[in-house]
């Protein structure tokens, strides 16, 4: 895993095809993990649009907006699959902007959701405010267990938390058990991590959760369909993986700050606009990034 972070890679991503990865910040890490875990052939693209974090009490309109910039640079970065690792752009924009591109796209909620319904009859979902308001955990789990009850609860300050790494902040355990009080008053058995940010609590989340309530993390689901996609598709990488490409939207040292606990190694990382300033070309992963 240490070659990926190497500070010296010999290959343009020109000639690397790539998974694209994107978040609204450092939430997407954790499908970058589970791409590390399952998936160690595959290189990967990430994209973190942290000038504009946190998505999850924007409008519906503002995020299918957001998404298809980032889609759009994607594409011109030549990568082969993209998986929207905000379960916000799942919720809001996946099933609009699928159709207009010519590449596979994954969202994370429909994993994760069949995921949790196969563990779970009592389920919590914690997630933002647009997720929880677009329903699309209820309506996913149900359809894949009708029978299965669903609580969900919109935490409007995680994300803020997460990005500022405030995650150890006394505050945050209180703001964690105000949020997550009324789902266990449900007696779930069963937990979603409705946001890709929400695993990075998990240390917070198990100082009072019971130990008897599973957490799913739906990066953990998105990334095994990912496979399946990929095999099926036969664009596998059957060569060691490339150094990541990590890329924002806003000040790269506070992501690099944030992202390296958990991370290998300190990422380098690179800065662009959306969408005035749209690479025209692959980036060189060999240039000198913006730290």
């Amino acid at each position: 895993m240490q070659d990926r972070f190497t500070s010296t890679p010999q290959i343009h991503s020109a000639d690397i095809v790539r998974i694209g990865v994107f978040d609204s910040g450092v939430g997407g890490l954790t499908v970058l993990q589970e791409i590390y875990r399952q998936l160690p052939n595959e290189s990967v693209l990430y994209f973190g649009d942290t000038a504009r974090v946190p998505y999850g009490t924007r409008s519906a309109a503002e995020i299918i907006q957001f998404t298809r910039q980032t889609l759009d640079w994607m594409v011109s970065q030549g990568v082969k699959m993209a998986i929207v690792a905000c379960n916000t752009s799942s919720a809001l924009a996946l099933e609009t902007v699928r159709a207009e591109y010519d590449l596979p796209i994954l969202g994370v909620i429909l994993p994760g959701a069949r995921a949790a319904a196969l563990q779970g009859r009592r389920i919590g979902v914690i997630a933002t405010p647009a997720t929880v308001k677009s329903n699309a955990y209820l309506h996913a789990i149900q359809e894949a267990n009708p029978t299965a009850q669903v609580w969900q609860v919109a935490c409007p300050e995680f994300v803020p938390l997460i990005e500022t790494n405030r995650i150890n902040d006394p505050q945050t355990l209180a703001i964690a058990q105000e949020y997550i009080q009324p789902l266990l008053d449900q007696s779930i058995d069963t937990l979603i991590y409705g946001c890709t940010h929400y695993p990075h609590l998990e240390p917070v989340l198990r100082q009072f959760v019971p130990m008897s309530v599973k957490f799913i993390n739906p990066a953990v689901a998105v990334v095994a369909a990912a496979a399946k996609e990929l095999n099926v598709l036969g664009i596998q990488s059957h060569h060691p993986a490339s150094p990541t490409q990590f890329v924002v939207s806003g000040n790269p040292s506070q992501f690099t700050q944030v992202a390296t606990q958990w991370l290998p190694a300190v990422p380098l990382v690179h800065q662009i606009a959306l969408p005035t300033a749209v690479v025209s070309k692959p980036i060189d992963i060999g240039q000198n990034p913006v730290t």
